[in-house]
């Protein structure tokens, strides 16, 4: 595979809103593909999905940053990250609370630059270290996280989805990321 151009990573607009529900409810589908439920990812829906998201848009909070990378004037990716909060009780390291990638894009950089941008802006305000949950059994996106210095910290969520136990566990990992993943962008 040739090196493709780093994507263009920049806020999220509203105009984005069902490009990224697209890209989020088919990655679901894709990486979440034998972790959960065949019926329930098959009833995902990106119309869905885009209403929920369009009714939320700007209401983040302080804090919240909701960004996509594009390529070639396309939409291929999201991530959104904020202040990690146990409860309503702030903990004082950034979340990321979502990144997914057009599985088309997959393996082509723009998972890195979203998560290097993101955890660009959490350092930006003063957070030490970024947090992220994610399937306990998504052993892919577990070792993206751990190439950025991600490392599970030990707590575990149950998690249920139509019946069936999801557990996610909880990475941390301390910013600026480190070398070895910047160096890969």
């Amino acid at each position: 595979m040739t090196a493709a151009a780093a994507p263009l990573v920049r806020e999220m607009a509203l105009a984005d809103v069902e490009r990224v529900s697209e890209i989020r409810v088919r990655g679901r589908q894709w990486a979440y593909r034998g972790l959960m439920p065949q019926a329930y990812l098959d009833a995902l829906s990106v119309a869905e999905d885009a209403e929920r998201r369009r009714a939320g848009f700007g209401k983040g909070g302080p804090g919240v940053v909701n960004l996509v990378a594009e390529r070639a004037g396309t939409v291929v990716g999201r991530a959104a990250q904020g202040p990690d909060r146990d409860g309503e009780v702030l903990m004082g390291d950034a979340e990321l609370y979502a990144l997914y990638v057009s599985v088309e894009h997959i393996g082509t950089g723009v998972g890195r630059a979203l998560l290097e941008e993101a955890a660009r802006r959490a350092e930006a305000l003063r957070h030490p270290g970024m947090r992220l949950w994610v399937l306990k059994d998504n052993v892919p996106a577990r070792r993206f996280y751990a190439r950025a210095g991600f490392h599970a910290d030990g707590a575990e969520e149950p998690f249920e989805v139509a019946g069936v136990a999801v557990p996610e566990v909880r990475h941390r990992g301390r910013l600026p990321l480190g070398g070895a993943f910047r160096a890969a962008l």
